[in-house]
Protein backbone atom coordinates (compact mmCIF):
# COMPACT_ATOMS: atom_id res chain seq x y z
CA UNK A 1 0.00 0.00 0.00
CA UNK A 2 1.29 3.67 -0.85
CA UNK A 3 1.44 5.83 2.03
CA UNK A 4 3.38 8.70 0.45
CA UNK A 5 3.73 10.40 -3.18
CA UNK A 6 6.43 12.50 -3.57
CA UNK A 7 6.54 14.51 -6.79
CA UNK A 8 10.35 16.11 -6.91
CA UNK A 9 11.32 19.14 -8.84
CA UNK A 10 12.71 22.81 -7.93
CA UNK A 11 10.94 25.54 -5.85
CA UNK A 12 10.32 28.66 -7.41
CA UNK A 13 9.03 30.85 -10.32
CA UNK A 14 12.44 30.23 -12.22
CA UNK A 15 12.12 26.48 -12.42
CA UNK A 16 8.43 26.12 -13.18
CA UNK A 17 7.91 24.39 -16.36
CA UNK A 18 11.16 23.10 -16.62
CA UNK A 19 11.84 19.40 -17.52
CA UNK A 20 13.21 18.90 -13.57
CA UNK A 21 9.68 19.97 -12.79
CA UNK A 22 7.34 16.94 -13.87
CA UNK A 23 7.31 15.36 -10.72
CA UNK A 24 6.01 18.62 -9.15
CA UNK A 25 3.32 19.12 -12.44
CA UNK A 26 1.99 15.46 -11.72
CA UNK A 27 0.93 16.13 -7.78
CA UNK A 28 -0.85 19.61 -9.18
CA UNK A 29 -2.42 17.76 -11.37
CA UNK A 30 -3.65 15.32 -8.25
CA UNK A 31 -4.24 18.32 -5.92
CA UNK A 32 -6.99 19.52 -9.02
CA UNK A 33 -8.73 16.19 -9.21
CA UNK A 34 -8.46 15.03 -5.21
CA UNK A 35 -8.86 18.24 -3.98
CA UNK A 36 -6.04 18.60 -2.42
CA UNK A 37 -4.83 21.19 0.11
CA UNK A 38 -1.03 21.62 0.87
CA UNK A 39 0.48 23.42 3.81
CA UNK A 40 3.87 23.92 4.77
CA UNK A 41 5.56 20.90 6.47
CA UNK A 42 8.46 18.97 6.32
CA UNK A 43 10.58 21.16 4.30
CA UNK A 44 7.81 20.96 1.67
CA UNK A 45 4.57 21.78 0.46
CA UNK A 46 2.14 18.72 1.92
CA UNK A 47 -1.17 17.28 1.29
CA UNK A 48 -3.00 14.21 2.71
CA UNK A 49 -6.17 12.69 1.98
CA UNK A 50 -8.16 9.36 2.88
CA UNK A 51 -8.11 7.04 -0.55
CA UNK A 52 -9.67 3.76 0.10
CA UNK A 53 -9.83 3.81 3.81
CA UNK A 54 -5.70 4.66 3.58
CA UNK A 55 -3.98 8.46 4.24
CA UNK A 56 -2.12 9.44 1.52
CA UNK A 57 0.30 11.92 2.07
CA UNK A 58 1.49 13.87 -0.88
CA UNK A 59 3.95 16.32 -0.77
CA UNK A 60 6.70 18.65 -3.08
CA UNK A 61 9.55 18.58 -1.38
CA UNK A 62 10.91 22.74 -1.14
CA UNK A 63 14.43 22.00 -1.00
CA UNK A 64 15.57 21.67 -4.26
CA UNK A 65 15.96 18.65 -6.26
CA UNK A 66 19.26 17.39 -5.09
CA UNK A 67 18.05 17.52 -1.35
CA UNK A 68 14.71 15.89 -2.03
CA UNK A 69 15.38 12.80 0.52
CA UNK A 70 15.57 15.50 3.27
CA UNK A 71 11.73 16.31 2.95
CA UNK A 72 10.54 12.45 2.07
CA UNK A 73 12.45 11.46 4.91
CA UNK A 74 11.64 13.75 7.35
CA UNK A 75 7.76 12.94 6.15
CA UNK A 76 8.17 8.98 6.32
CA UNK A 77 10.02 9.15 9.56
CA UNK A 78 7.13 11.30 11.32
CA UNK A 79 4.47 8.95 10.64
CA UNK A 80 6.78 5.53 10.28
CA UNK A 81 6.05 4.99 6.95
CA UNK A 82 8.47 2.10 5.07
CA UNK A 83 10.08 3.14 1.88
CA UNK A 84 8.09 0.63 -0.16
CA UNK A 85 5.31 2.25 1.29
CA UNK A 86 6.76 5.69 -0.41
CA UNK A 87 6.14 6.46 -3.98
CA UNK A 88 8.03 9.19 -5.96
CA UNK A 89 7.06 10.66 -9.42
CA UNK A 90 9.98 12.24 -11.36
CA UNK A 91 11.96 12.93 -14.15
CA UNK A 92 14.16 10.59 -16.72
CA UNK A 93 16.11 11.36 -19.27
CA UNK A 94 16.85 7.79 -20.33
CA UNK A 95 13.48 7.86 -21.87
CA UNK A 96 12.32 9.44 -24.57
CA UNK A 97 9.55 12.10 -23.74
CA UNK A 98 6.19 10.96 -23.39
CA UNK A 99 6.99 7.49 -22.53
CA UNK A 100 6.09 6.36 -18.55
CA UNK A 101 7.98 3.42 -16.49
CA UNK A 102 7.00 2.21 -13.29
CA UNK A 103 9.41 0.21 -11.10
CA UNK A 104 9.40 -1.24 -8.03
CA UNK A 105 13.18 0.08 -6.96
CA UNK A 106 15.89 0.17 -8.19
CA UNK A 107 19.59 2.43 -8.35
CA UNK A 108 19.10 6.32 -8.89
CA UNK A 109 20.69 5.78 -12.55
CA UNK A 110 22.38 9.00 -12.00
CA UNK A 111 19.89 11.37 -10.72
CA UNK A 112 20.53 13.26 -7.85
CA UNK A 113 16.90 13.47 -6.59
CA UNK A 114 16.35 10.10 -6.29
CA UNK A 115 19.82 9.66 -4.76
CA UNK A 116 19.14 11.95 -2.18
CA UNK A 117 15.84 10.09 -1.24
CA UNK A 118 17.67 6.78 -1.12
CA UNK A 119 20.32 8.27 1.44
CA UNK A 120 17.60 9.89 3.55
CA UNK A 121 15.17 6.78 3.35
CA UNK A 122 18.38 4.61 3.42
CA UNK A 123 17.02 2.23 1.10
CA UNK A 124 16.41 2.13 -2.58
CA UNK A 125 13.45 -0.44 -2.58
CA UNK A 126 10.83 2.32 -3.16
CA UNK A 127 8.54 2.27 -6.36
CA UNK A 128 8.57 4.69 -8.64
CA UNK A 129 6.78 6.81 -11.88
CA UNK A 130 9.25 7.66 -14.24
CA UNK A 131 8.24 10.45 -16.54
CA UNK A 132 10.72 10.43 -19.84
CA UNK A 133 11.94 13.54 -20.87
CA UNK A 134 14.66 12.31 -23.17
CA UNK A 135 17.70 13.87 -24.07
CA UNK A 136 19.94 14.69 -27.21
CA UNK A 137 23.44 12.80 -27.31
CA UNK A 138 26.12 15.19 -26.06
CA UNK A 139 23.67 17.40 -24.78
CA UNK A 140 24.87 18.37 -21.08
CA UNK A 141 22.45 16.87 -18.40
CA UNK A 142 22.20 19.89 -16.41
CA UNK A 143 21.21 21.91 -19.27
CA UNK A 144 18.77 19.86 -20.31
CA UNK A 145 16.78 18.71 -17.24
CA UNK A 146 16.54 23.08 -16.09
CA UNK A 147 15.68 23.84 -19.67
CA UNK A 148 12.27 24.16 -20.80
CA UNK A 149 10.23 21.88 -22.92
CA UNK A 150 10.63 22.58 -26.63
CA UNK A 151 7.58 23.56 -28.95
CA UNK A 152 6.83 19.88 -30.25
CA UNK A 153 6.69 18.80 -26.57
CA UNK A 154 4.75 21.36 -24.93
CA UNK A 155 2.14 20.16 -27.42
CA UNK A 156 1.59 16.85 -25.40
CA UNK A 157 2.63 18.05 -22.27
CA UNK A 158 -1.11 18.20 -21.07
CA UNK A 159 -1.92 14.82 -21.94
CA UNK A 160 1.37 13.51 -20.62
CA UNK A 161 0.98 14.74 -17.69
CA UNK A 162 -2.52 13.76 -17.35
CA UNK A 163 -1.10 10.22 -17.81
CA UNK A 164 1.33 10.41 -15.18
CA UNK A 165 -1.32 11.59 -12.93
CA UNK A 166 -3.68 8.51 -14.13
CA UNK A 167 -0.66 6.62 -13.48
CA UNK A 168 -0.62 7.56 -9.84
CA UNK A 169 -4.21 6.99 -9.44
CA UNK A 170 -3.91 3.22 -10.91
CA UNK A 171 -1.51 2.73 -8.49
CA UNK A 172 -3.07 3.99 -5.65
CA UNK A 173 -6.56 2.26 -6.70
CA UNK A 174 -4.69 -1.03 -7.86
CA UNK A 175 -1.30 -0.86 -6.66
CA UNK A 176 2.54 -1.20 -8.36
CA UNK A 177 2.01 -4.14 -10.32
CA UNK A 178 -1.34 -4.16 -12.00
CA UNK A 179 -0.31 -0.44 -13.08
CA UNK A 180 2.72 -1.44 -14.65
CA UNK A 181 0.36 -3.80 -17.36
CA UNK A 182 -1.68 -0.97 -18.29
CA UNK A 183 1.35 1.94 -18.17
CA UNK A 184 4.53 0.37 -19.15
CA UNK A 185 3.94 0.40 -22.90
Amino acid sequence: MIRIVAGLGNPGEKYRGTRHNIGFMVIDRLAEELGLSFSDKFQGEAAVKEIGGVKVHFIKPMTFMNLSGASVGALAGFYKIAPEEVFIVHDEMNLPFGRLRLRHGGSAGGHNGLASVIECLGSDRFPRLKMGIGRKAGENAAAHVLGRFAPDEKKELEDFVLRGTKAVEAVLADGVDKAMTEYNR
